[in-house]
């Protein structure tokens, strides 16, 4: 099979062309750079994302905090991991860093805040 992708590894945002069979990759043409070549490699033997999204806060200054996993995950959990996201709450006060979920759907990730957001009082 072939696939045509645009590496991300670096700015010059390489077109590379891979020819693989299953998860074995046969040949790779494009990439200018080895990380090019890893990254072809590793989209087709192990694609991995960053996920970001939001969760509700409940008392804080804004409905939602920003939020991500605090590394790449596997792309087939993302769905699992996003359910997760969604049903969550967060009670203000929120710090940057802070640990939203602890390794939902067994991702190997955390999702952490990635924005400080203060409690808001109804005086």
């Amino acid at each position: 099979m072939k696939r045509e992708m645009v590496c991300i590894r670096c700015p010059k945002g390489c077109r590379m062309t891979v020819e693989y069979e299953g998860t074995k990759v046969l040949n790779v043409k494009g990439n200018s750079c080895s990380k090019g070549l890893a990254y072809a490699i590793d989209e087709i033997t192990k694609p991995v994302r960053i996920v970001t999204s939001t969760v509700k806060v409940i008392n804080g200054e804004l409905p939602v905090v920003p939020v991500k996993t605090d590394k790449a995950i596997r792309r087939n959990l993302i769905f699992d991991v996003m359910e997760k996201i969604i049903e969550a709450e967060v009670v203000a006060p929120i710090k940057e860093g802070q640990v939203i979920l602890e390794n939902p759907a067994d991702c190997g990730a955390d999702v952490v805040a990635t924005l400080e957001l203060r409690k808001v009082t109804n005086d």
